[in-house]
């Protein structure tokens, strides 16, 4: 998500609830070896329905209630039972600026907090993408900020171990507890490469916008390497991604990255397509375009961010995202117009034979957790569930509607 350029600060003042422990919300199970609470792998002809859920354990720790038709309910459930297959989960590498937000030391989309959500997952039978941002914040095209810990790093090789030490000792960690991805992110978002801003002034330049293609393959080939090693002893054979934002900047950007002895060993091409901001191919043409993609490259597609509003009103006073822009033709920004949206991108990457589309927090609902731009949902329009009661809504249904 490029969030940071595209939320207006605001300062919101919400009246003091109690706080829930994630712990009240969420099932204590938590498997002792590899095997517990296995996952069937997908066959042949399935597809991915998936949903990014790296807020839920923020949102259950501070008041947030799911319901489905009105009941009270783990949202994870909530998410499985209405068809959804594949959860994706953000890592960071530090992200200690969460004690400035929240002084009594709690921290989200650290590893601990990644355990949570891949236990819950694998709990209600759902495959996991565990995506690397490789960076204390968030990475997007515009922001790729070296961990603090490896600022100081000067030499491309120390990097690249570094990138390959981090990818082993995590997933062998989540080996060892059964809580094995699926599927692996080298990077969220990586137009210019990972690693590639908010260097220290030695540090090696590996940004592709600077034309240091030979570097950038080094440190995403390293991540990749760290999990095949980890592949070997593990009965989950982890498939890896390599995620670029807006289709309309995927194949200029792996026709450098899939050439030359040197050229990305990665399983799937990961894209971000959020309509209303990626119109360089129309959404009447993204079929065709997708289909070029995975022929040209040979390659998995994967859609592993979208999402679409449902209304233009807020459910609190931190400005949205999504709303202000022109609706697309056909695609009204209410219940119906986010369904028909969902359901007709779904049609059109399973006749582009993409394997899946997953859809970016569709549980951000309005409840005060703090952010870096704000405290509250930028996001809640676009959600899946209602502002009264947050109970699931419509756009549930794409997942289990009929496709060709």
């Amino acid at each position: 998500m490029n969030i940071k350029n595209s939320i207006l600060m605001v300062a919101a003042v919400f009246f003091m609830i109690s706080c829930l422990k994630v712990e009240d919300k969420i099932r204590p199970q938590t498997p002792d070896e590899e095997g517990d609470n296995p996952v069937t792998p997908p066959t042949e002809n399935s597809f991915y329905f998936g949903a990014d859920l790296s807020y839920v354990n923020q949102i259950l720790a501070h008041g947030g209630d799911f319901k489905l038709d009105g009941v009270s309910k783990n949202p994870y459930e909530i998410f499985a039972e209405k068809g959804t297959n594949l959860v994706r989960v953000r890592l960071w590498h530090n992200p200690s600026w969460h004690n400035t937000l929240y002084p009594d030391g709690e921290i989200y989309s650290n590893l601990s907090d990644v355990e949570k959500t891949i236990t819950e997952a694998k709990a209600n039978n759902m495959e996991v993408i565990l995506d690397f941002h490789y960076s204390d914040t968030w990475a997007d095209p515009e922001k790729q900020d070296v961990p603090e810990a490896w600022k100081e790093i000067t030499s491309l090789e120390v990097l690249s171990d570094s990138i390959y030490n981090y990818t082993y000792n995590t997933l062998v960690d989540l080996k060892s507890k059964g809580l094995m991805p699926e599927m692996v992110q080298i990077g969220n978002e990586i137009n210019q490469g990972i690693l590639s801003t908010g260097q220290s002034e030695n540090f090696p330049n590996v940004s592709v916008f600077d034309g240091n293609w030979t570097e950038q393959k080094q440190l995403l080939n390293r991540g990749i390497e760290a999990v095949h090693a980890v592949n070997e002893t593990s009965d989950i054979k982890a498939k890896t991604i390599i995620h670029i934002a807006d289709p309309s900047h995927v194949e200029w950007w792996f026709d450098e990255g899939l050439t030359g002895d040197d050229a990305i060993n990665c399983d799937i091409i990961g894209i971000s397509y959020y309509p209303l901001w990626h119109d360089g191919i129309s959404f009447n043409g993204l079929e065709g375009a997708i289909a070029s993609i995975k022929n040209k490259f040979n390659k998995d597609i994967l859609i592993v961010e979208t999402a679409y509003p449902w209304t233009t009103e807020a459910g609190d006073d931190y400005n949205n995202l999504f709303g202000g822009q022109t609706s697309l033709t056909g695609y009204d920004f209410t219940l119906e117009g986010q369904h028909k949206f969902l359901h007709d991108l779904t049609q059109k990457m399973m006749n582009a034979g993409a394997i899946g589309v997953v859809y970016w927090e569709p549980s951000w609902v309005a409840v005060p957790i703090k952010t870096l731009w704000g405290e509250g949902s930028s996001w809640e329009n676009c959600a899946f569930f209602d502002y009264e009661n947050h109970n699931a809504n419509s756009a549930f249904d794409y997942m289990t509607d009929e496709y060709e």
